[in-house]
């Protein structure tokens, strides 16, 4: 069985295209252009085999394996997000000294 990163910008941007509904709405909230956020699910769907979206006009739907995935990317970027904000909590340094009369 070969291994899949799924890169963490890609769950992000099929996640928030999902959310919204609009793939330009997902670029102007992650701060991408609509097309660099299509490039990044097809960039997904290319690594799991599988399409993920179907656009119809404007209406976007998931697919069954885009509902399934749905359900372990917010797991996935919760942990991300619950991680990078430990790590990058300041520790506190120096000296606190307390007086009291």
């Amino acid at each position: 069985m070969r291994l899949t990163n799924l890169p963490i910008d890609n769950l992000r941007a099929f996640v928030t295209v999902t959310d919204l509904g609009s793939y330009t709405k997902a670029g102007q909230l992650l701060g991408r252009t609509q097309p660099a956020i299509t490039l990044q699910i097809q960039r997904l769907e290319e690594l799991v085999g599988r399409e993920l979206i179907q656009s119809t006009g404007r209406e976007i739907a998931l697919t069954e394996a885009g509902e399934a995935l749905l359900r372990y990317a917010r797991q996935i970027l919760r942990l991300n997000d619950e991680a990078a904000a430990l790590l990058q909590r300041r520790q506190p340094s120096g000296i606190l000294r307390i007086g009291l009369p």
